[in-house]
């Protein structure tokens, strides 16, 4: 039976208490994690505001949890369409957005890029060299056509020669709005990506800076995906700084709550807020899942006490199971020429009702990411103290 959303009281006074499954059910009921949703991988993208794709096949499986029906080859023909493109975003990290989300977001996020570029530890060796002018050199050798990492580099020596290659081909894959070309982020696919410009590849002129109507825009879509959430919360998922003075100003357009430690959330004014104790069926997330990376403070989604069991020391983000709503054990898919298997590690001893759930949830993910396989299997490891 579908879900009714309803707001989390009557009164919606400012400085209403939302608890901890409260913003639970608010951050399932938006991600599609509540229910399956019947829209397009493409609708469910532009509703996520794009997928973290530090890898490649875990945006398929993050929207094989979402949809009602899915299949690889609808995301895979989406990117070689160029509806869909990969590339470098939020926090200056790798998702899959809508070619309609980057030429509106790619510019609100400049500013982020080019910080992030500047403060990392690569920006030493390029003391001294005029930037604009490499990253000008970067894009007209990409516009002859797309381009390795290593060849980019070569390309741009031929101009400074006393300069690491490497380095100044990180400064334009950091900083000039380019997308990754496929097979790069296809399912299986992991040969080195080779880049085009936005311009090349989208007929899309990125500008270096957004107005505030843009990047307030942003925010406001930031809400409907993952709200209600704080300043701090908007500022850890997109990179950008000053978004308490971007709130403040589309305060009188939104609802305004508070965490149980009084911390001030903002929020859509009609974006779904199921009630606490709406039903939230078992699931399975991919590896770097957008619902463990878009807050400040995780409680929501993740317990504090298990956040070392899901996020590595080496930066990874393990792939995990929900159970009423939250992280209760992670799982690996490992496929070999005839044979898959899934391994359902939990955090704890699990019912009948919720196994059998999650079994049931690990067969269709089995059936979708391992057609070729003959043989699929799902195991159940003992439980991880």
């Amino acid at each position: 039976m579908p879900v009714k959303p309803r707001a989390a009281a009557a009164s919606g006074g400012e400085g209403e208490v939302l608890r901890v499954r409260a913003l639970n059910r608010a951050l399932l009921a938006r991600q599609s994690l509540l229910e399956r949703s019947a829209q397009s991988p493409l609708q469910m993208v532009e509703r996520l505001i794009g997928l973290q794709a530090q890898a490649p096949n875990p945006p398929y499986l993050g929207l094989w949890t979402r949809l009602q029906t899915f299949s690889l080859d609808d995301l895979s023909q989406a990117m070689h369409a160029r509806r869909i493109v990969r590339a470098t975003m939020m926090r200056g990290t790798l998702h899959l957005v809508s070619a309609d989300d980057y030429r509106a977001l790619r510019s609100v996020l400049q500013p982020v890029l080019r910080r992030l570029s500047m403060q990392s530890a690569h920006a030493k060796a390029l003391d001294g060299l005029d930037l604009a002018a490499v990253r000008k050199a970067g894009a007209d050798a990409l516009r002859e056509r797309p381009l390795s990492a290593t060849a980019l580099g070569a390309a741009l020596s031929a101009h400074w020669p006393a300069h690491d290659g490497n380095e100044l081909a990180l400064l334009v894959r950091s900083v000039e709005p380019l997308v990754h070309v496929p097979p790069a982020g296809i399912w299986d696919s992991h040969k080195a990506a080779s880049f085009a410009t936005a311009q090349d590849w989208l007929g899309a002129a990125i500008a270096d800076e957004a107005d505030d109507a843009a990047v307030e825009a942003m925010l406001l879509r930031y809400l409907g995906a993952f709200g209600p959430a704080s300043a701090r919360d908007a500022s850890v998922w997109s990179g950008l700084t000053a978004t308490r003075q971007h709130l403040q100003r589309l305060r009188p357009r939104l609802r305004v709550f508070r965490d149980e430690d009084g911390t001030e959330l903002f929020d859509l004014p009609d974006a779904p807020r199921p009630h606490e104790d709406t039903p939230a069926p078992p699931r399975l997330l991919p590896e770097f899942d957008n619902v463990l990376l878009a807050h400040a403070q995780r409680a929501r989604i993740l317990p504090e006490a298990r956040r070392a069991s899901v996020f590595t020391r080496n930066g990874l983000v393990a792939a995990t199971v929900l159970i009423d709503g939250f992280v209760a054990g992670t799982w690996k898919l490992q496929r070999e020429a005839a044979a898959a298997t899934l391994t359902i590690t939990p955090f704890k001893r699990l019912s009948a009702a919720d196994r059998a759930a999650l079994e049931s949830e690990a067969e269709d993910c089995l059936r979708v990411a391992a057609p070729e396989q003959a043989r699929r299997e799902v195991r159940f490891a003992a439980v991880h103290k």
